[in-house]
C-alpha cells in the first residue's frame, strides 16, 4: 500500500528527485559562499555582466529598429533578445538574484538553511550583480558603442521604471516578472534535452520582458549603466523606490509563489500525512 501510495505521489507531483535536486543546490550554494565567498562573489558579478550586456545588446536593436518597424515587432525582438541572457546565465553557472530567491525558500520550506543565511546569500548575490553591471559599463564607456540613439533608448526606459509607476505597480509587476522566469526554472529542471530547456527559459523571459515586468537585477544594472552614462532622467530616491518594490515583487514571485508553492506539493511527509 505504501508503495503505491509513493507511486502516485511521484505521478501527480515531480517527487523526491526533484526536492534532491533543489535541496542539493541550495547546499552547494551555502557552501560555495561560506567557504569560497570570494568566487561566490564573482559568479554573481558574472551574472550582472551578462545582463547588462545583453540589456545594451537590446537597446542597440530597438534603436536600430525604431522607425523600420512597428513598435510592437520592435518589443517582441526586444524581448527574445533579452531572453538569452537567463540562458548564458544558466549554463555558465553564475549567480543570479531573482533565480535563488525560489531555490532558497524551498531550502528554508525543508529546514536545510535558516533565514538569516539566506538573507546574507542574497545580499552578497544581488551586490555581486551590481558590481558585475558596474564592470560592465565602465568597460563599455571606454569604448564608442553606445550611440545617442541608445542613449535615448535607455533614459526612456529609466525615466519610465522611475517616473511613470508607484510602489504597488511596481510591487505587482516585480511579482510577475519573476514568477515567469521561476516557472521557468521548474519546467526546465525536469527536461534532459538542451535545446529544450533552453527553450523553455527563453520562453519564461521573453514574457516578462514583452510585458514590461520589473527585475530588480535588471533595473539596477540599467541603473548603473545611467549613473555612468550621465543620463538625466536618472534620479536617486525613484531608482531606490524601483529597486525595493521590484525586490519585494520578485520574492514573492519567485520565492513564494513558485517556490513556497511548491516545496509544499512535493513535500513527501505532508503527503503521506494526508
Amino acid at each position: 500500500m505504501n508503495r503505491e501510495k509513493n507511486i502516485r505521489w511521484d505521478k501527480v507531483f515531480y517527487g523526491r528527485q526533484w526536492v534532491k535536486d533543489v535541496v542539493e543546490t541550495i547546499r552547494t550554494k551555502d557552501v560555495l559562499q561560506a567557504t569560497f565567498m570570494r568566487r561566490y562573489l564573482l559568479r554573481a558579478m558574472m551574472a550582472g555582466f551578462i545582463i547588462s550586456i545583453i540589456s545594451v545588446f537590446v537597446l542597440a536593436i530597438k534603436a536600430s529598429l525604431i522607425g523600420q518597424a512597428s513598435p510592437g515587432i520592435v518589443n517582441i525582438v526586444g524581448s527574445i533578445a533579452f531572453s538569452f541572457a537567463l540562458v548564458l546565465i544558466l549554463f555558465t553557472n553564475s549567480e543570479l538574484l531573482t533565480s535563488n530567491f525560489m531555490y532558497f525558500t524551498v531550502g528554508m520550506y525543508y529546514r536545510v538553511i535558516k533565514p538569516w543565511r539566506v538573507f546574507k546569500i542574497f545580499m552578497l548575490c544581488f551586490l555581486g550583480n551590481i558590481l558585475g553591471a558596474l564592470v560592465f559599463f565602465l568597460i563599455l564607456r571606454m569604448s564608442d558603442s553606445m550611440t545617442p540613439d541608445m542613449l535615448k533608448q535607455l533614459s526612456e526606459v529609466i525615466h519610465h521604471k522611475t517616473m511613470t509607476a508607484n510602489f504597488l505597480e511596481l510591487l505587482a509587476k516585480g511579482i510577475f516578472a519573476n514568477f515567469f522566469i521561476n516557472i521557468s526554472l521548474v519546467i526546465a529542471m525536469q527536461i534532459d534535452d538542451i535545446l529544450a530547456k533552453m527553450f523553455v527559459m527563453m520562453f519564461g523571459v521573453a514574457v516578462f520582458a514583452f510585458m514590461g515586468y520589473e527585475h530588480v537585477v535588471y533595473n539596477a544594472c540599467l541603473f548603473i549603466g545611467g549613473l555612468i552614462y550621465h543620463v538625466d532622467v536618472l534620479h536617486f530616491w525613484p531608482a531606490v523606490l524601483n529597486i525595493i518594490a521590484a525586490f519585494i515583487g520578485n520574492y514573492i514571485g519567485g520565492g513564494l509563489i513558485i517556490g513556497l508553492f511548491y516545496a509544499f506539493l512535493n513535500d513527501h511527509h505532508q503527503f503521506e500525512k494526508e
